[in-house]
């Protein structure tokens, strides 16, 4: 691990008194911001994704724009699955996988790889990013959290329900263990060694968790989350991140996952949330990016109104509730930030 354990961000996550929330975004690094796009003129998004000084320049212009107080490595969560043997496309579409994993046989053909040795442009962006950023701000590493990872496997593409990887996972039981084990396996490896490359922090990503009633929740994503994190905490001892996309149901569920913070989409209430989730445990969110889209007036509003409502709460980190959209206005974004850098909060200890 790298030496900015003074950073705020890192301050905050250790639950410290910091003296404003730090901020930054998912999807922070993107194609709102021109100098991303002209970048992708001239390389493929693998490129990106695969040559680390491209992923340290595009993970790196957010920062110098906004001046945010942490960097997240560039990469994408189907990346890993490839040295695994999922051979997803990545063209003009969404991310295809011709022959997805939704049977015995084919489990044959899903590899346990090395961490370090089978993907290594992801430890090289972030040797170069620590190098590049300065010592106030951490770096995030991420992965895809298991059972997100595992419904992209099953059902070949992105999907509103998922209907083949839900009745796999309900008629095929053991097939599915087998598969979610393994990727909790590897991410975990992937986090530990993504720490070891200059990471500060982890996340892990469960965009499809809200596919989950609160039982299948438990049984199908939390124990595979739990295992992942269990081994960066044991190995690194770095601050882990747990964000679970459209599922308020399991919140409580989520806060014991073994994470030190929980990420939150704008679905949630934060001021609510906080009396749903241990004090030992930090929160991170959650405006909605939608409101990225208004106008710097609104954005700087109803940033400061959710800034409020959480002021009582250490731990806390800014952050949108979902990835910054391409059509967001760079001004909006400025007015978000400053929102959250010029915060004094309306009353102290004002908690509902």
């Amino acid at each position: 691990m790298s030496g900015t354990q003074d950073s705020l961000f890192l301050r905050a996550a250790r639950r410290e008194s910091v003296e404003r929330p730090p901020i930054w975004m998912m999807r922070q690094a993107g194609r709102y911001l021109p100098e991303y796009m002209a970048v992708r003129k001239e390389a493929s998004f693998l490129d990106l994704c695969y040559q680390p000084e491209l992923a340290v320049e595009v993970t790196m212009q957010p920062i110098r724009r906004y001046d945010f107080d942490a960097a997240i490595i560039f990469s994408d969560i189907l990346v890993p699955l490839i040295p695994m043997g999922a051979d997803f496309t990545f063209g003009g579409g969404p991310p295809k996988l011709e022959d997805p994993f939704d049977t015995p046989e084919s489990l044959a053909r899903l590899k346990r790889v090395d961490a370090r040795k089978d993907t290594p442009w992801i430890h090289d962006a972030l040797a170069g990013v620590r190098e590049a950023l300065d010592d106030s701000k951490a770096l995030l590493g991420f992965a895809g959290a298991p059972f997100t990872l595992f419904c992209y496997l099953v059902e070949g593409e992105g999907s509103k329900l998922f209907p083949k990887t839900k009745s796999l996972m309900w008629t095929q039981p053991k097939l599915a263990e087998e598969i979610l084990d393994l990727l909790a396996e590897q991410i975990g490896d992937y986090l530990v060694e993504q720490v070891k490359s200059g990471a500060d922090a982890v996340q892990l990503f469960d965009t499809w968790g809200g596919l989950l009633s609160p039982e299948d929740f438990e049984q199908w994503a939390l124990p595979y989350v739990r295992k992942a994190l269990d081994k960066v905490a044991r190995e690194t001892g770095a601050p882990t991140i747990y964000y679970v996309n459209g599922n308020p149901g399991v919140l409580e569920l989520q806060a014991s996952s073994g994470c030190n913070i929980v990420g939150l989409d704008w679905r949630h209430r934060l001021d609510e949330a906080a009396q749903r989730i241990p004090e030992n445990v930090g929160i991170q969110g959650n405006l909605d990016p939608m409101l990225l889209l208004t106008d710097e007036e609104t954005v700087s509003r109803r940033t400061t109104e959710m800034l409020n409502s959480i002021a009582h709460r250490p731990g806390y980190i800014c952050n949108l509730g979902h990835g910054v959209t391409p059509p967001t206005p760079m001004e909006n974004v400025g007015a978000f930030v400053q929102a959250v850098k010029n915060f004094k909060p309306a009353t102290q200890g004002s908690a509902t």
